[in-house]
């Protein structure tokens, strides 16, 4: 007999392993059910095991400069597979050390891992791949995304992310197909390794979704360091296999590398679940369909994560997982609103961005004022020999409000780190946030000078520094 759960979980990531955490908190029997192992692609494919490639990736930068600042009688040599075990070692840590991991499991949440993908029989049940067969009074689907695939000939030639992190050698030549954030991370990383990186992306411009300033930055940046980025390059005929590795034809030519990487896209991850037995419906864009407390069209079943298409971040899973399951237990009366994303990536140039860009602040028929700040003009990245980069406020002009900021450069996601929790506590003025106090000299200061010089241009007073 199958076992019967309060509520049950679909899928061990962000949003999986938190919804489960807050069901067990609020009283539920709750079963947390996964395809692979604990933590879901986060901790096993995506941010946890990028964020130490791109680690590595700076470590490389970093030692460029060692002669620079005295020290010498280094000549530092990488070791990819060395680097792979390092990665592996990192997500075993991660997933071991969860502190959520520890909740749940004394909280009595029945953790499933490793049972293969899972579908629905109906709205109470689902069955897994193992065998495994779960009936529950309310589901959370929490089974996140995948990359999107093109209908173009010899598309199956092509790799995605998850196959750049595991070769077992650095290729001479890559081409990455799409300048978004996996895109431009894939290049980052593997540009600093030695590859001769090429990026493709049919847009006017990498990260179309940036202020563009930020985006014609981190372009210049990648150029600066060797990538060739060709934008706006027109469509992709057709790949094929070579000698070499892979070839693509495009409507401007055609181009070869021992890898090409596609980073086309995410799409939810819904395949095999059999959404229609249990009366669950889907976007135009294929995810799954919710509303403002993250109830499906089954009332009984909830979504979070990826899988809804809202955020396709980590930290906006987390957020949703909680919603979600509040709203399981408890009945709707937590809505996942409108809010402040902070969001970037640790590339080379870093970037990172809060609120609205400047274009999508003008759109909005706003009087807006924009200030950008040079990290030349900064005390710490002249210290550390970081001095590439800017921090840009984007400014109500009626009101002073700050609605917006994005860095380029080292430690980029940090300093907009301070701007989010300035702006969630409510310090929405310019000159309030001119005058908060933070140490010397640290790359937090970059974003209260900005906002000093912003003060200034509009005539308010900036405190002290003022």
């Amino acid at each position: 007999m199958a076992p019967v759960f309060d509520v049950a979980v679909l899928g061990a990531g962000p949003a999986g392993v938190t919804a489960a955490a807050r069901a067990s908190d609020l009283g539920a029997r709750t079963a947390l059910i996964t395809h692979g192992l604990f933590g879901g692609m986060a901790a096993n494919d995506g941010p946890v095991p990028v964020r130490t490639l791109a680690h590595a990736a700076r470590l490389v930068r970093d030692a460029r400069q060692l002669g620079r600042y005295g020290i010498t009688g280094f000549d530092p040599q990488l070791d990819y597979r060395r680097v792979l075990a390092r990665v592996r070692e990192v997500v075993d840590d991660v997933r071991s050390s969860s502190f959520l991991l520890r909740q749940i499991t004394s909280q009595g949440v029945e953790l499933y891992q490793n049972t293969g993908g899972a579908q629905f029989v109906d709205a109470r049940h689902i069955r897994t791949e193992s065998g495994l067969t779960v009936a529950a009074e309310k589901f959370i689907v929490c089974t996140g995304g995948t990359s999107k695939t093109l209908p173009i000939p010899g598309f199956e030639f092509t790799s995605t992310h998850s196959d750049a992190w595991e070769l077992t050698d650095i290729p001479d030549s890559m081409i990455v197909v799409g300048g978004g954030a996996t895109g431009v991370q894939v290049a980052s990383i593997f540009n600093a390794f030695g590859s001769r990186v090429s990026v493709f992306e049919v847009g006017a411009h990498i990260l179309p979704t940036a202020d563009s300033d930020v985006a014609a930055a981190v372009a210049r940046g990648f150029r600066d360091t060797g990538v060739d980025i060709r934008e706006a390059f027109g469509a992709i005929e057709s790949f094929e296999r070579t000698d070499a590795g892979v070839r693509m034809n495009y409507s401007g030519g055609s181009v070869e590398a021992d890898l090409a990487v596609t980073a086309v896209g995410w799409a939810a991850d819904v395949s095999g679940l059999q959404l229609d037995r249990a009366g669950i419906h889907v976007t135009p864009r294929g995810f799954i369909d919710v509303d403002q407390y993250l109830r499906t069209s089954t009332p009984t079943i909830f979504a979070a994560g990826d899988i809804t298409g809202r955020a396709l971040l980590a930290s906006e899973a987390i957020r949703d997982g909680y919603v979600a399951a509040d709203n399981a237990v408890a009945g709707p009366r937590t809505a996942a609103g409108p809010h402040l994303i902070p969001e970037g990536s640790f590339t080379d140039p870093e970037y990172a961005s809060v609120g609205l860009t400047e274009a999508s602040a003008r759109a909005s028929t706003r009087h807006v004022h924009c200030t950008t700040l040079e990290f030349a003009r900064c005390t710490r990245p002249i210290i550390d020999g970081q001095t590439f980069g800017f921090c840009k406020l984007v400014i109500d002009a009626d009101t002073a409000a700050v609605i917006g900021c994005h860095v380029v450069g080292d430690r980029a996601v940090d300093i907009v780190q301070v701007l989010s929790v300035a702006l969630s506590a409510g310090m929405c003025r310019v000159d309030a946030l001119a005058r908060l106090a933070v140490s010397f000299p640290t790359y937090a200061e970059i974003v209260i000078h900005t906002a000093v010089l912003a003060a200034q241009q509009l005539g308010l007073d900036g405190g002290w520094r003022g």
